[in-house]
C-alpha cells in the first residue's frame, strides 16, 4: 500500500543527516508533495550543518587554550552600553561548561530579541558561572567610557564564584594578573565571548525596560538610552535626569549652557 503525502512527510522530518536524506528510498516517489518534503528537509539540515561549523569555528580559541591545558576554566568577557546617552554599561563574564553546544550562538546584536532571550534562559541555566559587572552613569563621567567599561568587566571577573584560569575578552586589556586574549570582534569569533555577548545585552535591556517604568517618556524600553528622536525630544522637554551621562553630547552642552545661565 502506498504511503500517502502526510505519512512519508513525516518520514522525511525524522532524517536527521544530509547523507541519510540523499540515500533515502523516498527519493524514489515523484510525487510533488513528497519532492517538496524532501527539498525542504534538505533545506533545514544544511542549516543545521552550517550552524554547527560555524559553532566549531567560533570555539578555536578556547580549544587552543585547552589543547594546551585541558582542565582550564576560560571566561568569556562582552559589554554592553558604550554608545547610549543614558544608563549604565555593564559587562557579563562567562565561563561556559565543558559541554557546551549553543547553536546560533554570536554576536548579540546580530540576533532577534526573541532569540537572545532563549539563548540567555538556556546559558543562565548550564554555564559553569556567569556574572555581571555593572559601571554608572556617574562613573562614566568621571572616568570616561573606556575606562569605565575595563571597570565594569573587571567587577564582573570579581562577581564569579569560579575563579577563571583564562579570559578572553572583546577587544581589551585588562590589568590583572589572569591569562588573557583581547579579541577584535570578540562576539563573533568566540563562544565564550558570544555568550556574555548575548547575557549582558539581556541584563541591560531589562535594566532600560525597568527604567523606562519610572521615566516613560523618554522611551528608554524602545531605544535603551540611545539618542532616538523621542529620546531627544524628552531630554528637550522633560529635562536630563541622574542616568543620564553628562560627559556625552548633547547632554553635555545642554548641562553646560545650563550653568552658564
Amino acid at each position: 500500500m502506498t504511503q500517502t503525502i502526510k505519512e512519508l512527510t513525516a518520514v522525511i522530518n525524522n532524517i536527521n543527516s544530509l547523507e541519510a536524506l540523499a540515500a533515502h528510498t523516498v527519493n524514489a516517489d515523484r510525487r510533488k508533495g513528497v519532492q517538496l518534503a524532501i527539498d525542504r528537509r534538505r533545506k533545514q539540515l544544511l542549516a543545521h550543518k552550517q550552524l554547527q561549523q560555524k559553532y566549531k569555528t567560533m570555539s578555536k580559541y578556547e580549544q587552543t587554550i585547552l589543547n594546551q591545558q585541558p582542565n582550564a576554566l576560560i571566561c568569556g568577557i562582552d559589554e554592553v552600553g558604550r554608545g547610549p546617552l543614558a544608563g549604565p554599561v555593564v559587562a557579563c563574564a562567562t565561563i561556559l561548561n565543558s559541554e557546551h553546544h549553543y547553536l546560533g550562538l554570536d554576536d548579540s546584536k546580530k540576533m532577534t530579541a526573541t532569540k537572545r532571550e532563549q539563548l540567555n534562559e538556556a546559558l543562565k541555566s548550564n554555564v559553569r558561572d556567569y556574572a555581571f559587572g555593572i559601571a554608572t552613569a556617574q562613573e562614566i563621567d568621571e572616568l570616561n567610557i573606556y575606562q569605565a567599561t575595563k571597570v565594569a568587566m573587571q567587577r564582573a571577573i570579581d562577581n564569579l564564584t569560579v575563579k577563571p584560569t583564562h579570559l578572553l575578552i572583546d577587544a581589551m586589556e585588562l590589568n590583572n594578573n589572569i591569562p588573557q586574549q583581547a579579541i577584535i570582534k570578540g562576539d563573533a569569533k568566540s563562544v565564550s565571548i558570544a555568550a556574555a555577548s548575548v547575557m549582558a545585552k539581556v541584563y541591560r535591556d531589562h535594566y532600560m525596560t525597568d527604567l523606562a517604568q519610572q521615566y516613560p517618556d523618554y522611551g528608554f524600553d524602545k531605544n535603551a538610552g540611545y539618542g532616538t528622536k523621542q529620546h531627544l525630544t524628552a531630554i528637550d522637554k522633560v529635562g536630563i535626569m541622574d542616568e543620564h551621562r553628562k560627559s556625552f553630547e548633547p547632554i553635555k552642552s545642554i548641562v553646560s549652557n545650563n550653568i552658564d545661565e
